[in-house]
């Protein structure tokens, strides 16, 4: 089950943003980015994709202001999707656009917007550490993300 999506994201080393990949009865993502940034925006893509279905129509946009901080990368990899999943499932608000304003490997300030869904086509109850590793490679960037569903 390869799920593979071309990246929209400019300046990306990889011609694929984000595939899902096989995991025995959960999801998960293999990201790529050509930095860390890239792979975080990459990251938040590819939970949606296992998420939603389709924005409602004429939903208006919603702005979130998100300040995250960790005690290292892999954490702040998981607290960033955990909070847009934590959107998703309590107001049924998911977010399409990302502007980071700030970022390092323990911290990110970003200006989300997103828009409500009509429904989720998977709940993401867990953003999970299994497995989690950000590698850096002659590429870029790559993790690979388990979510609970």
């Amino acid at each position: 089950m390869s799920n593979k999506r071309l990246s929209n994201s400019a300046g990306s080393c990889h011609r694929v943003a984000f595939e899902e990949i096989d995991h025995t009865a959960d999801r998960a993502l293999r990201i790529y980015g050509s930095n860390l940034e890239d792979l975080f925006l990459n990251a938040a893509r590819g939970m949606n994709s296992l998420m939603v279905t389709a924005p409602i129509s004429g939903s208006e946009q919603q702005e979130k202001f998100v300040a995250l901080k960790a005690m290292d990368t892999e954490s702040l990899l998981v607290d960033w999707l955990s909070e847009l999943a934590y959107w998703a499932e309590i107001e049924m608000l998911v977010f399409e656009e990302f502007k980071i304003e700030s970022m390092s490997s323990t911290h990110i300030k970003a200006r989300i917007y997103g828009t409500r869904v009509r429904q989720l086509k998977k709940h993401i109850k867990a953003v999970t550490y299994h497995n989690l590793d950000i590698v850096r490679t002659d590429k870029g960037m790559t993790a690979t993300v388990v979510f609970d569903v």
